[in-house]
């Protein structure tokens, strides 16, 4: 088994093979109809509050829509890049696709926390429980990237020696 995969790397994998799937089937079902797939059972918080509290007209509520879509898809995107980042090994051993799943954390979070504020205004236990499910598991994650030391480079055996790699011969015969 290899020994160079970090706690965060590979909660991050499991936290896309959750998000990239799911956020991507609910944002391809608001792509099509934008009105129907904003009230199914996913994004009905954020509808219902668009429409009780905030009073918007149909066009407007189309629009708020699309852009919900499009955040989710921004979070897809910026996981799929991570996942690809942590299966290539040269990647992940450099420590490299932390950024994406930052970017996607950080995105993630704001829209579950919207999401979840929503859903407690008006009055939609179910979605309020998904939404701090998923608040929670992203911010999980970051806590243990945060927590998480920082990558050390691997020393390289030929410059352990006491002298500097810059004053040793180049060449065997030379003294």
């Amino acid at each position: 088994m290899s020994t160079n995969w970090r706690i965060s790397s590979f909660i991050g994998v499991l936290l896309a093979a959750y998000f990239i799937p799911t956020w991507a089937a609910i944002a391809f079902s608001i792509i099509m109809a934008p009105v129907h797939g904003l009230y199914e059972r996913p994004s009905v918080s954020v509808a219902l509050f668009i429409s009780d509290h905030l009073q918007m007209t149909s066009m407007a509520t189309v629009r708020v829509a699309w852009l919900l879509a499009l955040a989710r898809l921004t979070v897809v995107a910026f996981l799929a890049i991570f996942a690809f980042s942590a299966a290539r090994a040269w990647i992940r051993k450099t420590g490299g696709g932390s950024e994406a799943l930052a970017i996607a954390l950080a995105i993630g979070s704001v829209i579950s926390f919207a999401s979840m504020w929503m859903a407690s205004q008006v009055g939609e236990t179910a979605a309020l429980r998904m939404h701090a499910t998923e608040l929670l598991m992203m911010l999980g994650v970051a806590v243990v990237m945060v927590f998480e030391p920082p990558m050390r480079p691997r020393a390289n055996p030929e410059l352990t020696s006491d002298a500097l790699a810059l004053e040793q011969s180049q060449f065997p015969n030379d003294r």
